[in-house]
């Protein structure tokens, strides 16, 4: 890596854009319209596909790819997008896929830390400061609320939701939504508890993560059918921010949820 500027073996299409400040290593790839924004860093070997752009301040470590066709038979070549959003960090060979479908985008937001070899499939749409450890992998069309944090090997099902502050362990195997705040663990994934101890680190009040406390045990507890889950939170809690989000993800859920193990 140059400490300054473009490596005279990277290879840039003269239609990509390229920002202020941008470190381009040896043999790394910059496809035609792409951009790539201020003060990132792309290391040696990397690729970044055409119809992706990037956001300011991110760092690609050795051999990414990001941005290339997605690993569908339904694709027919059109023409579709990744977009990256500010201060990334994508270590060694993770691979990030554009979308499928006209006009469609693969989206990854602000402040994500992608670890070694994982991997973004088509159409999904990941939030902000998501971590994603070593060899996680999102199958198409997956959503990932923010500060979501997915173990090393775990494998999440297509069209599948991660909640907001949720936790998935190592090695599990997701194929239903998982709540926002909750830990899931296991293959196939069963929920473990409340992510209480990611809560207090992400600064949420005691009050609100005692209502959370309430709604865990309402919704996996009690026993209760997921819609008299809901309406007996709406009764019995107190109304909160985390709260209403959670009821929130609930109410749109079209795969069913990940439960308990049962026993």
């Amino acid at each position: 890596m140059p400490e300054s500027g473009i490596h005279e073996t990277a290879i840039i299409h003269p239609d990509a854009v390229i920002g202020k400040d941008v470190k381009v290593g040896p043999y790394a790839v910059i496809d035609e319209d792409t951009v790539i924004g201020d003060g990132c860093v792309i290391g040696a070997h990397v690729t970044i596909h055409k119809y992706t752009t990037v956001g300011k301040n991110n760092r690609f470590f050795p051999g990414c790819s990001i941005g290339a066709v997605p690993q569908d038979l339904k694709f027919v070549g059109e023409q579709t997008r990744t977009i990256i959003g500010d201060g990334g960090t994508f270590r060694e060979c993770c691979t990030v896929n554009r979308a499928c479908g006209e006009g469609n985008e693969t989206r990854i937001g602000n402040n994500i830390l992608m670890m070694a070899y994982t991997h973004v499939a088509h159409n999904c749409i990941v939030g902000n400061n998501v971590i994603m450890s070593n060899v996680a992998t999102l199958a198409g069309h997956v959503i990932v609320e923010d500060r979501a944090v997915i173990g090393g090997l775990a494998a999440v099902h297509q069209f599948c939701k991660i909640g907001r502050n949720a936790m998935v362990g190592g090695m599990a195997r997701a194929s239903q939504d998982i709540p926002p705040f909750m830990i899931v663990a296991g293959d196939p994934a069963f929920v473990s508890g409340l992510n209480s101890v990611g809560l207090a680190r992400a600064g949420m009040p005691q009050e609100e993560r005692s209502e959370l406390k309430k709604a865990f045990r309402i919704l996996y507890r009690s026993g209760l059918p997921l819609q008299e889950a809901i309406a007996t939170m709406e009764a019995e809690l107190n109304s909160c921010e985390p709260v209403e989000h959670l009821m929130r993800f609930l109410r749109t859920v079209e795969r069913g949820i990940i439960r308990t193990r049962k026993g």
